[in-house]
């Protein structure tokens, strides 16, 4: 079917097809419909098939979603054996076509493709989608995987089925006719995979009315999905669903493959292992670096603008593809087919360097560091593989790009001057010898460092807390908000319970959570109490940190720029966070984070944010919940740089964070990554309440 296929020994090819197998499996999904009388494990609510295209994202066809966009659905899957089954709400975000009503099951008009988001952030396999022109899959053998109904049950349903040619016209390869096998109701909408490359091609669409097979749409009629309309600014990835998607498909790929956890396959292992070489001269390795490091750029600016890029190219000598590329990926895919074996690889880096010299639709904090990251990957990947000519004219094009180097984004709107507005500031004392009870005060805080203190109480248990904080805080809140800037809460916690969640209570059930509401940040009430340096006893009083030190961070997090300092994770390796005394070393623009948070993977990681604090710092961000996937965490590395450079000082990651909530709560799913976000923000220059005895309330 394709070319340039090396699999080795037939034991061995075999091994590799039962994990790629697996991996499709594992990201095949059944979709049902919701509503009265409709469960998520009955063959009476079942629909169809889909797969997972990105994280959050399910591909499916238009007529297995039926109710167009904003439809609501239940999305159901296995991650793998024995690890049950997960039902996750949906809604369809976009049909291909658009504007088809109710057509009949079969024959909607093609390319009868859906893009159906989750409603709430889940840990699942994606596949890989080539990135190839489909023209080139018109014979040959294809797997396909989805669900039926059996006897009465939904089961799943995957094997190998001949391809019998196209319909479409020229080379859009609209469609792929196959044969030789039974497509039973249900199997729209799942996955179609080359086994030769290892990649998913297209999408089930319909089976034959007489006799056996049916279709599949090329996965490349995704490229159909509507542009932003011109002259309409496009001021981040997700203005644009189809560059969101991709992108967020290939960051998932890079950051599988960097934090691989033993004995556990990607899709490019499996690649490797099945002999494919996706640009002849690329391995399989390389191909989704290359295509993660694209992912971190802003799409291009439009079809036009990439397809100069490709045409700019002297040894390209392909024609583009239908449908025509849209970001990135595509026009890599075209390259593919459209150098001499020989020439592929000086062709990609010379596609990478006009890449990175492209026009920007915007730039973000993180635009700078994604171009030295792929220039880094340019300048590995030519070493020692290219002549002497080639290699000065890469070094050129470097030269001329420092050159030409845009200037940064727009200054960010004001932040507000928290020190001349009132906010609202909750101190609990967790009573240590009656566990998850609690005393408590609610204050509002005034300019200049007075409080005024609106309601206290004692041994309140920990799941009463927000039923009894409702009124106080809510008269807080009345005291300090101001149009179109609600109050800031302060939690004042010890630093053992500093994971507490309060951002996500709600104190009424017609109210959002406390975090959506308006900023919420955390600060720690035992300062004096915290565990030591190596060699101090736990719980005797900590080595005064010096205050003038913790007062210099802050100033100049407030007055320069911020980075975000990964510090208990290694490309998904955890490690433990440095002591106190290493930590004090970072730069002063360093904004500590942690991403496994939590997890207790060392025995000192209770101690983990006791050293943040004995190391100077009053500005923190971390995640809680359970133990995560490797791929959301290079997610929320990536989420969690691009917050903190975007705050610009700091002085803007409370309302930041504060959107990002808003985004959660709201099923966005560019803010996904941060399920769970928490940010400790203790400002030195506000002093806390004393040492937690109870106030008489006035």
């Amino acid at each position: 079917m394709t070319p340039g296929h090396d699999g080795g020994a037939p034991g061995k090819r075999d091994a590799a097809l039962l994990a790629l197998r697996e991996l499709v499996m594992a990201a095949t999904v059944r979709i049902h419909r919701t509503g009265a009388g409709c469960a998520a494990d009955e063959p009476g609510s079942f629909e169809g098939s889909g797969f997972f295209i990105a994280p959050n994202w399910v591909l499916t066809c238009a007529h297995v979603a039926r109710g167009g966009e904003g439809g609501e659905l239940a999305v159901a899957f296995e991650s793998g054996p024995g690890r049950g089954t997960s039902h996750v709400p949906a809604e369809v975000v976009a049909t291909l076509p658009e504007g088809v009503g109710q057509a009949v099951p079969g024959k909607w008009p093609a390319p009868d493709l859906a893009l159906v988001r989750l409603r709430e952030p889940v840990d699942h396999e994606c596949v890989y989608v080539a990135e190839r022109p489909a023209a080139y899959y018109s014979e040959g053998e294809v797997f396909y995987a989805g669900w039926t109904v059996v006897d009465g049950q939904v089961c799943r349903l995957d094997g190998p089925i001949a391809v019998k040619g196209t319909i479409g016209d020229w080379s859009s390869g609209v469609q792929l006719r196959l044969g030789e096998n039974d497509l039973p109701y249900g199997i729209s909408g799942g996955p179609v995979v080359d086994p030769v490359r290892g990649e998913v091609i297209g999408v089930l669409k319909s089976r034959a009315d007489h006799g056996r097979g049916g279709t599949s749409i090329g996965i490349e009629q995704l490229r159909t999905l509507p542009a932003p309309v011109p002259g309409q600014a496009v001021r981040a990835e997700h203005d644009d669903l189809y560059q969101a998607v991709c992108h967020a498909h290939d960051r998932y790929h890079r950051d599988r493959q960097r934090q691989s956890q033993p004995a556990r396959n990607t899709w490019a292992d499996v690649q490797s292992r099945l002999g494919a070489r996706p640009g002849r001269t690329l391995t399989a390795g390389e191909r989704v670096q290359l295509l993660g490091r694209l992912a971190d750029l802003p799409p291009p600016v439009s079809t036009r603008g990439l397809l100069d890029i490709m045409e700019s190219l002297p040894e390209f000598e392909g024609s583009a593809p239908l449908p025509s590329p849209r970001g990135w990926r595509d026009g890599l895919g075209a390259l593919y087919e459209g150098a001499h074996d020989e020439g592929v690889r000086g062709l990609v880096l010379d596609y990478a360097m006009r890449v990175l010299s492209a026009e920007r639709p915007f730039v973000t904090p993180g635009t700078a560091g994604a171009e030295e990251a792929l220039w880094e990957w340019v300048r590995q990947a030519g070493e020692g593989r290219l002549d002497g000519a080639r290699r000065r004219r890469i070094e050129k094009q470097r030269v001329e790009r420092l050159r030409q180097r845009r200037p940064p984004g727009a200054a960010p709107e004001p932040a507000p001057d928290r020190a001349a507005r009132p906010a609202a500031l909750l101190e609990l004392v967790e009573r240590g010898w009656e566990r998850d009870h609690w005393d408590w005060q609610v204050y509002v805080t005034r300019p200049g460092g007075a409080r005024d203190c609106v309601r206290q109480d004692e041994r309140t248990p920990t799941d009463a807390l927000p039923e009894r904080l409702a009124a106080p805080l809510a008269e807080a809140f009345r005291q300090c908000d101001e149009p179109g800037w609600p109050a800031i809460l302060q939690v004042v916690l010890p630093h053992t319970r500093l994971d507490l969640p309060v951002d996500g209570w709600r104190l009424r059930p017609d109210e959002p959570p406390l975090g959506v509401r308006g900023p919420v940040v955390l600060r720690c009430g035992d300062r004096d109490r915290l565990p030591g340096e190596p060699g101090f006893e736990y719980g005797a009083p900590a080595p005064p940190e010096s205050d003038a030190d913790r007062a210099d961070r802050w100033r100049w997090l407030h007055a320069h720029g911020a980075r975000a300092e990964i510090l208990d994770c290694d490309d998904g390796v955890p490690r433990p966070v440095p002591e106190s005394f290493e930590l004090r070393n970072l730069s002063p623009g360093s904004v500590p984070v942690m991403c496994r948070y939590g997890e207790h993977r060392y025995e000192d990681d209770t101690e983990a944010l006791a050293r943040i604090l004995l190391g100077g710092f009053g500005v923190a961000l971390w995640r809680r919940g359970p133990a995560r996937s490797a791929a959301v965490c290079g997610e929320f590395h990536r989420g969690a740089a691009v917050t903190v450079a975007d705050a610009r000082g700091a002085r803007h990651l409370p309302e930041r964070v504060h959107e990002l909530r808003r985004k959660l709560l709201a099923s966005h799913t560019e803010a996904y990554w941060a399920d769970g976000i928490a940010l400790f923000y203790d400002d030195p220059n506000q002093p806390l309440p004393g040492s937690g005895e109870l106030l008489e309330a006035p």
